[in-house]
């Protein structure tokens, strides 16, 4: 549990928002996306003003990394432009925030690829491993990573429940089950943060209050027809359970998500169908209120300027408040009780808010000083100007042979053949068809050989969706349907009526797979994972020791007829969740992958 001097860090707070100019306040409350660019003066990103002029004519010191180069040239740049904030305007540090970069999704939306940094599984790999100490472990590394490169603040973990199949945000989720997610959470925090917030500290920010992913249809709200969050089964309070827990456990910041409630009560009183981050029974009843946090809560990017990036329409996330301005938007958001609007750089729009009536000074500074509250608790103020370049090489030593560790450990054998005749692990030397697979990785002695020639097939696929294009970031969510299209079955039975196959299955979320379980040999399910880690899972030199994190359907019929809400409730599912085959280890113990 991480532990805050809240008395003492409130009242320097207060004394610090009280020096500031109304300016270098409301530039506290804006959390834009940044480019990093060598030269401070070069644009920030989107055609958009520079580094510096955001610094020192807007007074912002909140700024999330989109891309960045090499550990070492971020860690150079950030401390550069440590030095602009810390000498002039308010002199406060910036601070700079990421979402998660560890892993294997590219997703500007939503997740970075690991790059120069070690690579772990998606957070379901590591709900289906379900060792807390492997979480607590990862976090720490990744506070590690961040701090050489001077980031202080995590835009996760993300704690949604998986529970619709179809929702695109699952791979950062940890598990559908509320309790398995609350204890992979309280490892996370106190990986990250530690025991108490401080300079040795990453600032979480637990993400997506009170819970995304029950959404109509499982579409997602980043677009307009996703926009309604639905909870038919009636499990609210199951989607909640992780943020009392992330509240107990101390986490520094907390994440609204962008959809509206349809049909939602909270005792016996409807909830306004408006985005989350424009809903106060919400933030201020729910959460500051009934739940008692009262740390910073950062809205989720993109709530109030409606924008087209690379030629494509990108619509304010401001669901069920469509029709309002963008003045009244950001007066819907602080009044809520929101404190930084991610996203979003524009001073001035703060400054007509206000000059409208709508947005008063004292609100500003109540934000303000949680926000500064946050910066003192990291040691942010008592740190010398210096932070950050980074002296040793990432990912340290052993933190890429135990990302790789993981990788196979979260592997889910879901089918291996006959109790009587299992397929994995492959014994001897193989003769082997590779299809989306490096021969590089396969161990000494095998072949990669045509299908006619082959003992066996290993097909790597990725879970299916409908790609869309219409949106920015439209193509990079995967939604939609999770039925293979009929061109790869017929190519993937086909192959197996010639060879026994292999099927290993990139899942980010669920995929019917139903069309292969009587046609291929095995079937294993992948959370992230190189093709090195899968060998050593196929040839018996590690095991695989993943259980499902969410059920997999048998058809999307069943899908249509679940609750979004529910977890793991499709009719007579094809894998219930857990569900795992047990895969002993190679006889020959000296099998071995090429890495």
């Amino acid at each position: 549990m991480t532990t805050i001097d809240t008395t003492h860090s409130v009242n320097r707070a207060r004394e610090i928002v009280d020096a500031l100019s109304l300016d270098q306040q409301i530039g506290l409350l804006l959390h834009p996306i940044v480019a990093l660019n060598h030269d401070p003066d070069g644009s920030s990103g989107f055609g958009g003003p520079s580094m510096r002029e955001l610094i020192e004519d807007h007074g912002i010191r909140f700024f999330c990394l989109g891309s960045i180069p090499d550990p070492k040239a971020t860690a150079e740049i950030l401390a550069g432009l440590q030095e602009i904030a810390r000498s002039t305007g308010s002199k406060l540090p910036a601070v700079f925030s990421t979402d998660p970069r560890h892993s294997f999704m590219q997703n500007d939306g939503a997740s970075h690829r690991a790059s120069g940094v070690s690579q772990w599984p998606e957070n379901l790999g590591l709900g289906a491993i379900g060792d807390v100490e492997l979480v607590r472990r990862y976090a720490d590394i990744v506070r590690q990573d961040y701090l050489a490169m001077g980031i202080r603040m995590a835009l996760h973990p993300q704690v949604d429940l998986a529970t619709e199949p179809r929702w695109a945000r699952q791979a950062q989720s940890f598990h559908a089950d509320p309790k398995t997610t609350s204890h992979m959470l309280e490892a996370f925090l106190d990986g990250l943060q530690g025991p108490e917030l401080g300079p040795q500290s990453v600032a979480a920010t637990v993400k997506h209050f009170p819970g995304g992913g029950p959404q109509l249809d499982g579409e997602d709200p980043h677009f307009p027809y996703g926009r309604e969050q639905v909870y038919p089964g009636g499990r609210f309070q199951d989607h909640l359970e992780p943020f009392r827990t992330a509240i107990a456990a101390g986490t520094a910041a907390i994440m609204p998500y962008y959809g509206m409630p349809v049909g939602l009560e909270l005792d016996g009183e409807p909830v306004e169908p408006v985005g989350f981050a424009f809903n106060r029974q919400i933030i201020t009843g729910l959460l500051r209120e009934r739940l008692g946090y009262d740390g910073v809560v950062l809205s989720d990017f993109g709530l109030v300027t409606d924008i087209e990036i690379a030629g494509k329409p990108f619509p304010a996330r401001a669901w069920g408040v469509e029709h309002l301005s963008e003045s009244a938007r950001v007066a819907r958001i602080f009044e809520a009780g929101v404190d930084q609007l991610g996203g979003e750089r524009d001073s001035a729009l703060i400054r007509s808010t206000m000059s409208a009536g709508l947005l008063d000074a004292e609100r500003v500074a109540v934000s303000a000083a949680r926000i500064v509250q946050l910066m003192v608790g990291l040691g942010l103020l008592d740190d010398a100007p210096s932070d950050a370049v980074a002296h040793a090489a990432l990912p340290r030593s052993g933190d890429a042979e135990l990302a790789a560790s993981a990788q196979s450990r979260a592997l889910t054998v879901l089918y291996n053949g006959s109790e009587a005749a299992p397929v994995l692990p492959l014994a001897g030397r193989q003769k082997v068809h590779l299809v989306n697979t490096s021969a590089e990785v396969l161990p000494d002695g095998w072949a990669a050989v045509d299908a006619d020639l082959a003992d066996v097939a290993i097909v790597r696929v990725r879970a299916p969706w409908e790609h869309r294009d219409h949106y920015f970031l439209e193509a990079g969510m995967q939604q939609g349907s999770l039925e293979f299209p009929d061109a790869l079955i017929e190519r993937i039975v086909g192959l197996a009526r010639r060879v026994p196959v292999i099927l290993v299955v990139e899942m980010n979320r669920p995929a019917i797979l139903t069309p292969f379980v009587d046609e291929v040999a095995a079937i294993v399910a992948d959370f992230g994972a190189s093709d090195a880690a899968v060998l050593q899972v196929l040839c018996g030199a590690t095991t695989a020791e993943g259980q499902l994190p969410f059920e997999l359907p048998r058809s999307m019929a069943a899908v249509a007829r679940s609750a979004p809400d529910a977890l793991n409730d499709t009719l007579a599912p094809l894998f219930p969740a857990g569900w795992h085959v047990a895969v002993s280890a190679a006889a020959d113990e000296s099998a071995t992958t090429r890495s």
